[in-house]
């Protein structure tokens, strides 16, 4: 009976590991879907985001979109690696969520309300590739 309770248990560790995993990996997308929109914006129209003066990273803001677009397009296609369970996407989307909160960290005082939104993804991204393991020998 001990075994037959066992091994439920280790099935229902398997199915939150993996209803983990698919979250970080729709939250990576959103926010990837986010940042490429936010790197069209700043390409195609500098005076949609608000410009402060003497702040202490001071970008252009084209160079910005074009880091967000990339990030956003990186982030989008890990996500689709999430999604079939590889290995090599969850190192990845951790890594590409860290580099999330980075970039919208430093372009912070241009769009502060998105900059917040996105940062708070990128943390339950790495939130939910950190907690949660794939394997099933390591969740008995």
């Amino acid at each position: 009976m001990s075994t037959t309770h066992t091994s439920h248990t280790g099935s229902a560790k398997q199915h939150w590991a993996e209803g983990l995993t698919v979250f970080a990996a729709v939250i990576l997308m959103l926010s990837g879907i986010l940042d490429i929109f936010r790197g069209i914006m700043g390409i195609a129209e500098d005076d949609v985001f608000v410009t402060t003066r003497s702040y202490v990273f001071e970008f252009d803001l084209t160079g910005w979109g074009w880091i967000h677009l990339a990030l956003g397009v990186v982030a989008v296609l890990v996500s689709l690696g999430l999604f079939r369970g590889a290995m090599w996407a969850r190192v990845a989307g951790v890594a590409i969520a860290a580099l999330i909160v980075i970039a919208n960290f430093l372009s912070l005082p241009y769009y502060p309300v998105w900059s917040v939104v996105t940062i708070a993804f990128a943390g339950f991204v790495i939130w939910g590739l950190c907690v949660s393991r794939s394997d099933t020998a390591s969740l008995r």
